[in-house]
């Protein structure tokens, strides 16, 4: 009995191993596609699936601030007959912080107030006067295509849209900017396929994680399957405060900063997918879970 039980034992394990050499076929069989054990399985198949590319606008999308931005800003001031001109480098101080509106203040906190704009209950509705104002000015820039899109944006753009991955911009700018710049620069239908989260939408801009937080909640995503891609330190640590993987995209403003604690760091996105940022590139970038 136990020289019989002793054969079919080895008649047993030699089927086995010979199953898992050449591959069962059938329904619920394994093969070595399909049992990591025998094989490696690629990156892809092992990491969470990307479900979402949630980006910042200005910096990300185009190189919006020294262009953009800051002229449209200065015309506003003209306008209003304000003896003031951020030139590049002062704008580029002024950008430490996060919002246009918490900008211009921060700037006439530090060097004094204009006359015009007394201190009272208008102060502030001047302020933000300026701001939309400087916002339509902006907005005549885009539809004048002064700002183009920064290299590689439309070809992730358009990879995400085939691959089914959700996007959103989240951004301290207007959303009425916001928007305008995404419709124009790249279309209204890729336009359609994002969603957008930013002005005051939030009590706490950036580097407060307010605005991404707030995306993940409305869209019903994943934070282990999103990443975010940002061109300044704010931007990281809001993204950092969120929890969710950051990609940062160095800018014209930003190319100095510390980015400490990025997932990734590049000089653009690129236009060449066999040299640039790809899907692949962002989905090894998802979070880990045990």
């Amino acid at each position: 009995a136990n020289e019989v039980g002793d054969m079919n034992l080895s008649f047993l394990i030699v089927v086995a191993v010979a199953g898992m050499a050449s591959g069962f076929t059938g329904q619920g069989a394994f093969t070595r596609t399909n049992y990591p054990l025998f094989g490696s399985a690629s990156s892809t198949a092992l990491n969470a699936e990307l479900e979402a590319i949630l980006f910042d606008c200005d910096g990300v999308l185009a190189d919006t601030e020294r262009d953009g931005h800051r002229p449209a800003f200065n015309q506003a001031f003209e306008e209003n007959k304000l003896d003031l001109v951020w030139d590049v480098e002062r704008y580029g101080v002024l950008l430490e912080v996060g919002g246009g509106k918490e900008r211009m203040t921060a700037h006439w906190n530090e060097v004094g107030w204009p006359e015009s704009i007394p201190e009272g209950e208008g102060r502030q509705a001047k302020v933000k006067e300026l701001h939309l104002r400087k916002t339509d000015i902006f907005m005549d820039l885009i539809d004048a295509g002064k700002i183009p899109l920064r290299a590689g944006v439309l070809r992730i753009v358009d990879d995400a849209i085939a691959a089914g991955v959700r996007l959103a911009v989240c951004s301290t700018s207007n959303e009425k900017a916001v928007s305008n710049l995404v419709k124009t620069l790249m279309g209204a239908e890729r336009a359609s396929k994002f969603q957008i989260y930013a002005g005051d939408m939030v009590k706490k801009k950036k580097p407060a994680p307010d605005v991404y937080n707030m995306a993940v909640d409305t869209m019903g995503l994943d934070k282990d399957r999103c990443v975010i891609v940002e061109d300044s330190h704010i931007g990281l640590g809001a993204a950092m405060a969120a929890g969710i993987s950051c990609i940062v995209t160095k800018s014209s403003y930003t190319a100095n900063e510390d980015f400490t604690g990025a997932s990734k760091i590049v000089e653009e996105l690129g236009d060449d997918a066999a040299t640039g940022v790809t899907l692949d590139t962002l989905t090894s970038l998802l979070k880990q879970t045990a």
